[in-house]
């Protein structure tokens, strides 16, 4: 599949265009995924069972309460690792710290981190580190998949998708398997208002927002909605709007979208102070220091 290709050519079929991160910002599964999912593995594939409680808190500093939340799995391991060995309580417990030469220089090669690139890079290394990295993230999936159904949109996405569908052309950006993505967007019957779903197999956000929106949109018709400092990253990296969902406080940020910023979007309002002013929240909302240094 030519994921490049399938993004550049998206139709255009309105004027506007909004591009919707998924977890933790449509729907409320960043908690179920990371608490029961990606950590209970990550304190299994790498040992860290006789620190288990510091390794937990690690891995939701990283990936849920600071501003590396929302990042690709593979980064949030390779931060999460930086965290484990500059961290006292570890050595305390004898927990052994190995390094992983092979993941850093993988991350910094290529640009679609997901399982499928993963894959094709340890069918041709046959790298030990690699083929250990991609059983973890292999269990993770397997874990999602029994594990997190049944979770609604936040209230007030549906009626945002519903507002915006005659005016804009939608798609998902997101850093999540695409497999996962088509099923919880159709378990809910809201993928009918997307053109596109954009997961991790198509690239960066960044690239998602690139390749679906230059030369078609004028780039103040063009909003990002995220839950994480990533997903301003992506807007930022393009130039386009950002509305942040802040997290735990996710209803009252789409009642706001619904009452007002949509509206802002469309009428040509949006930039500007109302904007600077939600980008000031998510920025307080995430600490970058983790609370035990």
């Amino acid at each position: 599949m030519d994921y490049v290709a399938e993004m550049k050519n998206l139709p255009k079929n309105h004027d506007f265009f909004i591009g919707y991160d998924s977890d933790g910002c449509v729907f409320d599964t960043m908690e179920i995924k990371q608490k029961e999912c990606f950590c209970p593995n990550f304190i299994k594939y790498y040992g860290m069972q006789a620190a288990s409680k510091y390794a937990r808190e690690v891995w939701q500093f990283v990936n849920l309460y600071s501003k590396t939340r929302g990042c690709n799995r593979f980064l949030a391991v390779q931060r999460a690792l930086e965290l484990v060995s500059d961290h006292e309580e570890f050595a305390k417990r004898g927990v052994e710290l190995n390094s992983y030469p092979a993941l850093d220089a993988w991350i910094e090669e290529e640009s679609k981190l997901g399982n499928p690139a993963l894959e094709a890079k340890v069918a041709a290394s046959t790298d030990e580190e690699l083929t250990h990295i991609l059983k973890w993230s292999v269990a993770v999936n397997d874990c999602i998949s029994g594990m997190v159904f049944g979770i609604p949109p936040f209230p007030g996405v549906t009626e945002v998708l519903a507002k915006s569908a005659d005016k804009a052309d939608q798609i998902v950006v997101s850093q999540t398997p695409l497999e996962a993505l088509t099923r919880e967007w159709k378990e809910n019957k809201i993928d009918h208002y997307l053109g596109m779903i954009c997961g991790q197999e198509h690239g960066t956000k960044t690239e998602h927002l690139e390749y679906t929106t230059k030369g078609k949109y004028d780039l103040d018709k063009v909003l990002m909605i995220g839950d994480a400092p990533g997903d301003l990253k992506a807007a930022k990296a393009n130039n386009v709007l950002f509305y942040p969902i802040i997290p735990g406080r996710e209803e009252e940020s789409w009642a706001k979208l619904n009452g007002e910023g949509i509206d802002r979007f469309f009428n040509g309002t949006y930039a500007g102070a109302f904007q600077e002013s939600l980008l000031n929240d998510l920025d307080k909302a995430l600490p970058e220091a983790p609370p035990w240094k």
